[in-house]
């Protein structure tokens, strides 16, 4: 007889373990900082063909067709969510709620409170509760993951986005630097200085140290002016500039004229004086008259490269990292200089380079056809600011697109300028070039019926400003009446500003914190702040990229009331509402308001900056969310302040 009991206890066992190996559901545990003191622990499960897992919220307090998390930390847990496919299973008792169960696959997010410079790990156990066929499996799975602290990992996770960040604009104004080398203003010169340096040179290493210094004048020129720019009016001193609609009006001036000069209308140019009295200088000899020589290359080319400065300047500076058009120009000066310093150390290659000709002027036009859209752009911002309307979407698309098809017809030699060399064939530079061109304005075509254009959503007019958009009329079709309707019923409607400003994708937005409060306060949801400006390129990346995401976009109409506050919007406040800032400045617009508001309470100056208020208007979070396009982690940064709201109540 015992000896059949062992049997059967020893085939009881073998089945469990088997049972085990088979288990219907597997899972992974993880766990996420999502601000200083709230942790994320991710449970994500992956189930059979056929099985079925219930989910971790009751519907009532006597719902035991659930499952359920045991901890063996003395750790609270503040809220909890739900990912997956879910279905709703009809009970056998009509009295009682359906069974709600997931399929293929869940993830369960706990959210926790931990200190930021706790290091723990978090252990505990899953007892799930599973349905298949008529059967009802369960099991229980153990877990044990760890939490860094805070204060290090965020601190290097930022850094390591600003980052990337500067070598992206390093990478692209060093190659524009390359690109503005074979401009008819510099080309020209290279062969010419170079061999000035050598020949004059006793030795051939003098003459390499003699071309290093002057590449490294050249850098210099570039980048030390911009550095005493930010040393003496502030690291905001660009933006402020790149953002402003005056200058963004005047940039447009100065590109247009810019285009017109290169079309070859007329010759641009810095006085002769300053040229002249650099080069005179030049001539003194030794490393102080290398320097000038350099100066006299940056002020003779000035029409060509003056442009592209502009426009890189501009760009770099709305990033939100201070330090980024310092790092434009020393990019683009690293380009535009290397060649001098590389044909001093291998002169030979220089007869190799293709002799001056008629192709630079080409390359000179085709530059005018890019800072005519260039300068399109800079209206762009303008027309924005003051709600002209002149330039919606779709107009700014089709001068795009005109302009782009004439760049290639162009560059196929079937329009010709007065000052044109005669094409007698076509290169095969040049064609590329065309079909690169063609192509483009193929890609945006689309555009005009509403297209994302993903790409260049940094660069084009906001879709809200095209009047016929199919892409923004599937999302008011699928929108639904969950945020709509709870919206309109339980809280005003937004007032100011709503008929001028819009946001993106069917969401509801306030344009003032006032409004914004009184509408959370009624709906008894957290506030998204989005500081965000008409001319901020990254605000519509990040909404092109990451607000447009369906899990990213569920969020932010169901569990928040989002507020855009414009730090450009040009509209007066009302008399009542001007004020006088502390540093004696005068605040009349809308504008000027969420810009004094943005600095004075959060310390940041750059859009996007995303902030989450509770329902007195004290932030849930103290880290700063600017532009990053990971949907992952705006995604665990939205649960993480939906969850210490759900904590303070």
């Amino acid at each position: 007889m015992k000896k059949i009991l062992s049997l059967l206890a020893i085939l009881l066992l073998a089945k469990a373990t088997i049972a085990q190996d088979k288990s219907p559901v597997q899972f992974v545990f993880s766990t996420q900082r999502t601000s200083d003191s709230l942790v994320q622990l991710t449970i994500s499960a992956k189930l059979e063909k056929g099985f079925q897992l219930f989910g971790l919220k009751k519907q009532s307090n006597e719902d035991e067709f659930v499952s359920s998390l045991q901890l063996d930390n003395t750790i609270t847990t503040d809220s909890i969510s739900e990912e997956g496919k879910l279905l709703q299973i009809p009970a056998r008792d009509a009295s009682t709620p359906a069974f709600r169960v997931y399929e293929d696959s869940v993830r369960f997010s706990y959210f926790f409170k931990v200190l930021a410079n706790d290091s723990i790990i978090l252990k505990g156990s899953l007892n799930w509760l599973g349905k298949q066929a008529d059967e009802y499996p369960s099991g229980s799975e153990s877990f044990a993951v760890e939490v860094l602290p805070t204060s290090n990992d965020e601190a290097e996770n930022n850094s390591e986005i600003a980052n990337q960040t500067l070598w992206q604009i390093f990478l692209l104004t060093f190659l524009t630097g390359l690109l503005a080398v074979i401009t008819p203003c510099v080309f020209p010169l290279i062969p010419v200085t170079v061999s000035f340096f050598l020949k004059r040179s006793k030795t051939r290493a003098a003459g390499i140290k003699n071309a290093l210094w002057y590449s490294l004048s050249i850098i210099g020129i570039y980048t030390v002016p911009t550095i005493l720019l930010v040393l003496l009016f502030g690291d905001d001193i660009l933006y402020q500039i790149s953002t402003s609609a005056i200058s963004n009006l005047l940039f447009f001036a100065i590109f247009l004229v810019f285009a017109i000069s290169f079309f070859g209308a007329f010759e641009l140019q810095l006085p002769n004086s300053w040229a002249n009295k650099a080069d005179q200088k030049a001539g003194k000899g030794g490393l102080g008259g290398i320097f000038f020589m350099a100066l006299t290359l940056v002020i003779v080319s000035f029409s060509c490269t003056g442009p592209i400065v502009g426009t890189l300047l501009g760009q770099t500076s709305t990033g939100g990292v201070s330090t980024a058009p310092i790092i434009g120009m020393l990019g683009f000066g690293v380009g535009l200089a290397l060649p001098f310093s590389l044909f001093a150390f291998f002169p030979s290659m220089l007869q190799s380079l293709p002799k001056s000709g008629g192709w630079l002027n080409s390359v000179k036009v085709s530059f005018g056809f890019i800072e005519l859209a260039l300068a399109l752009k800079f209206l762009s911002n303008v027309d924005l600011i003051y709600h002209w309307r002149l330039l919606d979407r779709d107009v700014f698309l089709v001068l795009w697109i005109v302009i782009f098809v004439l760049l290639g017809i162009y560059l196929l030699g079937k329009l010709k300028f007065s000052h044109d060399s005669d094409l007698p064939y076509v290169s095969v530079p040049r064609l590329f070039f065309a079909i690169a061109s063609f192509s483009f304005a193929l890609y945006i075509l689309p555009g005009l019926w509403g297209a994302p254009l993903r790409h260049l959503s940094g660069f084009i007019p906001p879709d809200g400003t095209q009047e016929f958009n199919l892409d923004a009329l599937k999302y008011q079709l699928n929108s639904g009446t969950n945020q709509n309707g709870k919206t309109l019923h339980l809280a005003q409607p937004p007032q100011r500003l709503a008929d001028k400003l819009h946001v993106p994708y069917g969401l509801i937005a306030y344009f003032t914190l006032e409004e914004g409060m009184a509408a959370a306060k009624a709906l008894n949801k957290p506030i998204m702040l989005d500081f965000t400006g008409h001319s901020c390129a990254n605000c519509r990346k990040m909404e092109k990229e990451v607000w447009k995401d369906p899990a990213v976009l569920q969020r932010m109409k169901e569990n928040f009331v989002l507020v855009s506050l414009y730090v450009d919007e040009s509209t007066d406040l009302p008399i009542k509402e001007q004020y006088i800032k502390k540093d004696g400045d005068k605040v009349i617009t809308e504008g000027d308001k969420n810009l004094d508001y943005e600095i004075t309470q959060f310390g940041f100056n750059a859009q996007p900056l995303y902030m989450f208020l509770d329902l007195n208007g004290k932030p849930l979070s103290t880290i700063k969310y600017g532009y990053n396009p990971d949907i992952a982690k705006f995604i665990a940064h939205l649960d993480a302040a939906k969850a210490a709201f759900e904590k303070n109540k």
